[in-house]
């Protein structure tokens, strides 16, 4: 059965409404610091609770199977409901720190349930060209990722709030699209029961098991990159006085362009394959990280934000390969749990990840701490180089 041509796009937007929820917080972040007379301290808490509900919600989605046993789209709706909700919660008057935490955590903790859902869903209904498919649904993401520099630009305008409740009332909106206009695709085949042996039972694949260390590799650097955009923005501005940076505006560019690559990327993997593809830009990125440092030193502001743009390209133009490679190496039944259980372990990987380059730039002033960001890329390539990794999906 071929799928109407409306199905990917209200994926598409679905998601991009839904995972909005995800940055909503960092949009208002100095809004809440002042309301609530918080510490800036709280500003790293508050991000990393939300990447922490995720990574809990994507282990307890996997060991219990959820995207499996019930109906994906009626698992999505239910989270974008859920995490509407909580997300809502931050606008409460009475709340503490340890309220606002709460509620940052469980919106994470219900985006389990709307990120790699997201991605069974299409992978349940697009068997040839999922590269493409999934191309656009990680480039909605990226888009999002974006939104709340762009969201500091208008912030003058929109009260605090009013921007929650805006995210929240996106989020009820795909949760609703999703569950009305897109029923369960013609290529699923729910499992029956709890599988606790599927959190490993997965990796016993090699071709599987290649595709998850390449993401694994990738994610260590994509979310740290994305984190120190302004940061590095700032630091050039820093070291070259005569630059004057628009450095939301340009975070924005640079983070979202990365949703243009991810579709581009898809649509190349069907002419050249989706492994070469995703290994290309894979080691494009490596050699960004490593080339970095020379870019800091050098006097063209043009040069510097050029060469950001092209990075924060090739930083996520593998993400939706990789997710394609789990997708097609992992048995229909546990397809979800499957794409669920990659990105538990590569969100943890993220945290390890910002916490390492934090910690190094308070140790050093040196521009070369974003050189071991490759050390993920390296990594990813050995994996899908060994002579054990021929993917049947070439």
């Amino acid at each position: 059965m071929k799928p109407s041509k409306l199905i990917l796009p209200v994926i598409v937007l679905s998601q991009f409404c839904c995972t909005s929820l995800w940055f909503a917080g960092n949009g208002v972040m100095r809004d809440l610091v002042a309301t609530f007379g918080l510490s800036e301290s709280a500003v790293g808490h508050l991000t990393s609770a939300v990447q922490f509900g995720f990574i809990v919600g994507t282990l307890v989605f996997a060991i219990l199977s959820i995207a499996d046993r019930f109906s994906p789209s009626k698992v999505f709706f239910t989270c974008a409901i859920l995490g509407a909700l909580f997300n809502l919660g931050v606008v409460w008057e009475g709340n503490s720190l340890g309220s606002l935490l709460s509620f940052r955590f469980f919106t994470g903790f219900f985006l389990a349930g709307i990120y790699p859902v997201g991605m069974k869903i299409a992978a349940d209904y697009f068997e040839k060209g999922l590269g493409k498919s999934l191309g656009y649904l990680v480039g909605a993401l990226v888009v999002g990722t974006a939104f709340p520099h762009l969201l500091k630009e208008m912030t003058h305008t929109l009260s605090w709030k009013a921007v929650l409740m805006a995210t929240s009332s996106l989020a009820v909106l795909g949760g609703t699209l999703m569950v009305s206009l897109v029923p369960d695709g013609p290529f699923r085949k729910p499992s029956q029961k709890i599988e606790l042996s599927a959190f490993f039972k997965v990796f016993q694949n090699s071709n599987f098991r290649s595709a998850a260390f390449g993401y694994f590799g990738h994610m260590w650097e994509l979310y740290t990159f994305w984190a120190f955009v302004p940061i590095m923005l700032t630091t050039y501005t820093l070291l070259h006085p005569t630059t004057t940076f628009n450095i939301p505006l340009l975070s924005f560019l640079i983070i979202g362009i990365g949703g243009v690559a991810c579709v581009l990327g898809g649509y190349l993997s069907q002419g050249i394959g989706t492994k070469r593809v995703a290994f290309m830009a894979l080691l494009l990125s490596g050699a960004c990280c490593l080339m970095s440092p020379l870019l800091f030193a050098q006097g063209s502001q043009v040069l510097f934000v050029a060469f950001l743009i092209f990075w924060g390209m090739v930083v996520i133009a593998d993400s939706p390969l990789f997710s394609t490679l789990v997708a097609q190496n992992a048995s229909a039944e546990i397809k979800g749990t499957a794409l669920t259980i990659v990105n538990c372990i590569g969100f943890a990987i993220t945290i390890v990840s910002i916490q390492l380059i934090n910690e190094m730039r308070t140790l050093t002033n040196s521009n070369m701490v974003y050189m071991l960001l490759a050390l993920g890329p390296i990594l990813g390539l050995v994996a899908l180089i060994s002579k054990n990794s021929t993917s049947k999906v070439k």
